[in-house]
């Protein structure tokens, strides 16, 4: 074999490798929600996911230039606003370079949910999200029942259906 195709072989033993680390390193439904601790974009209050366990908990990574995110926003808004008084918890992480994106787009959207900025990528990096949005529906117990890929038509109905069996 000469060179070139040992190097692409290595190059493709060494790509499959990671790509299947990064696969398996996703967080799925059943695995434990990992700790989300930050400040809020609005206001000075703290987003700490650890304060809601008891609740039902839906953390959702989204971003400003994303338009299945601008669709789902007025969704988990109108979620929070049915069911925060049964336990309802949504926490938003703006996965936005610069907080300034995030915080306009929250005042244009009226959201009233506490939303933090991921600037160092570490609950990204925790979460895993495979797309964005990406929403993470917890339990009480703090383990993640149901994740969501993007935002469709008829997405709404199916999560307020999982977050109305949980509470």
């Amino acid at each position: 074999m000469n060179r070139t195709a040992n190097w692409m072989i290595g190059f493709t033993a060494v790509a499959t490798a990671l790509l299947i680390t990064s696969y398996v390193a996703a967080l799925d439904a059943g695995a434990r929600a990992p700790a989300i601790q930050g400040r809020a974009l609005a206001g000075s209050g703290a987003v700490n996911l650890a304060q809601h366990r008891g609740s039902v908990v839906i953390v959702d990574f989204w971003a400003s230039w994303c338009e299945p995110c601008a669709e789902a926003m007025p969704a988990l808004e109108r979620m929070y606003q049915r069911y925060r008084g049964q336990g309802l918890v949504i926490i938003g992480v703006s996965e936005d370079r610069a907080a300034d994106n995030a915080r306009g787009f929250l005042q244009r959207a009226n959201v009233t949910f506490p939303v933090m900025h991921d600037s160092d990528h570490s609950v990204a990096n925790a979460y895993r999200p495979p797309t964005m949005p990406s929403t993470y529906i917890i339990d009480r117990q703090g383990v993640v029942r149901h994740v969501h890929s993007g935002f469709r038509q008829g997405d709404a109905a199916r999560l307020e259906r999982e977050v109305r069996e949980l509470l």
